[in-house]
């Protein structure tokens, strides 16, 4: 008989609806998935921590110390400690509060009154108390309170894994393009050497009366072309260094250098992957924690329709000294309850479950675009990475044959079958396609990058071992387990 007033009692029901992850309608491959790989190795390529792969240790320690010392990863853990502030002192209100007060004080009471103070006077007051409050969540409003904050402390791990994530793919990204200049600036000197020596070679020339003006002015116009990239890279480079440097956490300042970019191994594509590694994304699950905060929202403000039933106690001792306060006599307690609802609040709650109704949906299609972006974002990589690869290995032909002409005009020139305008397009092509060969190899990497970034994975964790950690332990909270 007592058992069905116990259960509700102590539990009560819920208002709102129970959270569901909605349907997503996924793909059961990517589009672009050449499926060279089995699922196997693709899951074993998605769960490496990938920057090691390019084979340079002097990667592998930046990004140890960006992981260590980024500013960005910091904020990210001091908000996760917030959050886990927030969500106890929301859960705490599912608990009795209790506390305690002593008072003392001392005063004179008139003479003069109808009932004058009994005895000495001045006299002393000393009262100690115990009380309790408990607010009996009989609906769930204080459950869906504590769900939501429980969602919302997740999605900011969630966001810290996230940052994790961006972290790694912008310092591998940055470094390759930093090694990318640096080849580039490599080319221009060579370039502009050359160059040097052939117009000091021309200046003679013309002086001995061998050349015209007209070639002794194009080879200072190709020398002077030479001469302004040099340090228009120089430029690129610092700027470069000083990115890397803040994503290091440090101050603005030289970067260590390590492999070239010709001797960077390239990673594999990890081809063949299941749609479902995407649930791995730190932005999908921070996008549904997210919604499940908002639909646990829409009780709360349902609840606020029905009874709010409180209980206070209070138990202690009054007395005009210390000495006996607790005794007998001086013996005070109470024992109390209140119920109140609402009757008429012209709208109001109905507001609130209309605006967290609202909320729920907003939070909901924003699940849904995280979801459909990480497809977008996996397809494009894919994509980017076998044809930009083809674009480079184009570039590469191109290369090779350009100095194979260049070589050809120089000769021909100095056996006088041609002008000099041949050997200046030659040069003029080929150390632009030298360049854009550089930036492709370059943009091969970023593509790379890219794809490993898009798919979350399992070396997540080994990044988030390396980076500031939240004061409060969040995976080891009973409470938070999934």
């Amino acid at each position: 008989m007592l058992s069905l007033p116990l259960s509700l009692l102590l539990g009560g029901c819920m208002l709102g609806p129970d959270y569901r992850r909605p349907e997503v309608q996924a793909p059961a491959s990517f589009r672009f998935d050449d499926g060279r790989s089995t699922e196997a190795v693709a899951r074993e390529l998605a769960n490496t921590a990938w920057w090691s792969l390019l084979r340079d240790p002097v990667l592998d320690q930046l990004i140890a110390e960006g992981l260590a010392n980024n500013k960005n990863l910091a904020i990210a853990a001091a908000r996760v400690d917030a959050f886990y502030g927030a969500y106890g002192s929301t859960r705490s209100a599912l608990f009795p509060q209790l506390g305690a007060e002593l008072a003392g004080t001392r005063q004179r009471a008139s003479q003069s009154t109808i009932s004058p103070a009994p005895g000495s006077n001045p006299f002393n007051t000393v009262q100690g108390d115990l009380f309790i409050a408990w607010e009996l969540d009989l609906f769930g409003r204080l459950r869906r309170l504590d769900e939501a904050a429980r969602a919302e402390l997740l999605g900011s791990e969630a966001a810290r894994s996230g940052a994790v994530l961006s972290l790694t793919a912008a310092i591998a990204s940055a470094y390759v393009g930093l090694r990318a200049l640096d080849r580039q600036l490599e080319i221009s000197r060579d370039t502009l050497k050359s160059r040097s020596e052939a117009l000091e070679l021309f200046r003679k020339r013309f002086a001995g009366g061998v050349i015209s003006e007209l070639e002794l002015n194009q080879a200072q116009s190709e020398y002077a072309l030479a001469l302004a990239s040099v340090p228009e890279l120089e430029r690129q480079i610092a700027q470069q260094e000083n990115a890397l440097s803040l994503l290091l956490g440090r101050n603005p300042g030289p970067i260590a250098r390590g492999l070239s970019i010709d001797r960077l191994a390239l990673p594999a594509v990890p081809a063949g992957l299941p749609s479902e590694l995407l649930e791995r994304r730190p932005d999908i699950r921070e996008a549904e924690q997210a919604l499940v905060a908002a639909n646990a929202r829409i009780g709360a403000a349902k609840a606020q329709y029905f009874p709010r039933i409180s209980l206070t106690g209070l138990f202690g001792g009054a007395s005009t000294s210390l000495n006996n306060l607790f005794e007998s006599p001086g013996r005070v307690w109470s024992f109390a309850g209140s119920v109140s609802m609402p009757i008429f609040t012209a709208g109001g709650i109905a507001g609130q479950v209309t605006s967290a109704e609202a909320q729920q949906r907003a939070a909901l299609y924003g699940y849904q675009q995280a979801v459909q972006a990480s497809f977008r974002d996996v397809e494009d990589a894919l994509i980017g990475s076998r044809k930009i690869r083809e674009r480079f290995d184009a570039q590469a032909l191109q290369v090779q044959a350009l100095r194979s002409y260049a070589r050809h005009a120089r000769a021909r020139y100095e056996e006088g079958f041609s002008s000099y305008l041949e050997v200046l397009d030659a040069q003029r092509s080929l150390f632009s396609a030298e360049l854009r060969y550089t930036q492709d190899q370059a943009d091969t990497f970023a593509q790379v990058i890219a794809l490993y970034k898009a798919l979350g994975g399992g070396w997540l964790g080994q990044a988030e071992a390396l980076a500031p950690q939240p004061q409060a332990s969040v995976q080891q909270t009973p409470a938070l387990l999934p």
